[in-house]
């Protein structure tokens, strides 16, 4: 088995949506401390963070969509443990909208089926070329509206994509998030090294989000998985 990690790391301020809360990361209490308090042997330390559910590498529940969507904490955990390919958009230029042509020809390249009821994730090697510059909170390429419907015609659950944003930014990237809860599809964003999943065969694809009460959304580790599990 093979494990292939395609989550970006948490850290203190690292990259976040601009206008949502930053990701905070400190030591609540080291080892000297603890030492020191209570002359336990152990020294057991403890860190803290505070973040917004739509933080790092996360999946999108559809209430985040809409109010009448169900929340992170209701999403169908089946679809958290799919199949999955892996297709290369990495020609696409920065902010450029990417077309149901973009998606059909790259599908044919890769060789590959789209799982149904499973996942496509689209490496536009944004990650790659930008992370941690501001860049990177702008200059993404994304789905259109027609190509998310698209998307939800070949019969997957959600999709993923290397950048904070399924859309390029601007009207058309709210616009998408509208029409994946109209298709009853989500996604996931901030994904990263999704090259090394280009060229391999089908994976199995984990994103298991916490248990947020309501919550619009969750962080996720997620990961590619080749071979049995």
């Amino acid at each position: 088995m093979e494990i292939i990690d395609l989550s970006r790391e948490l850290y203190h301020r690292s990259p976040q949506y601009p206008g949502q809360p930053p990701i905070i990361h400190g030591v609540w209490k080291s080892h000297e401390d603890a030492f020191a308090d209570s002359g336990n042997v152990q020294g057991n330390s403890v860190h803290y963070f505070s973040m917004p559910d739509h933080g790092g590498t996360h999946i999108d529940a559809p209430r985040h969509f809409s109010a009448d969507g169900i929340p992170i904490d209701k999403y169908p955990l089946e679809n958290c443990i799919v199949k999955g390919i892996c297709i290369d958009l990495r020609h696409i230029e920065p902010k450029a909208e990417i077309t149901p042509s973009d998606l059909e020809k790259a599908v044919i390249k890769s060789g590959l089926n789209i799982p149904k009821n499973g996942t496509i994730l689209l490496c536009t090697g944004h990650h790659e070329r930008t992370f941690p510059s501001s860049a990177y909170s702008t200059d993404n390429p994304g789905v259109n509206i027609e190509a998310t419907k698209w998307l939800a015609d070949q019969g997957v659950v959600h999709f993923g994509i290397d950048s904070m944003r399924p859309g390029p930014i601007g009207k058309i990237n709210s616009l998408v998030h509208k029409v994946c809860h109209e298709v009853n599809i989500t996604h996931l964003e901030s994904l990263c090294n999704l090259e090394k999943l280009i060229g391999r065969e089908e994976f199995t694809f984990i994103c298991l989000p916490m248990a947020w009460r309501g919550g619009t959304g969750s962080p996720v580790r997620a990961v590619a998985v080749f071979g049995d599990l």
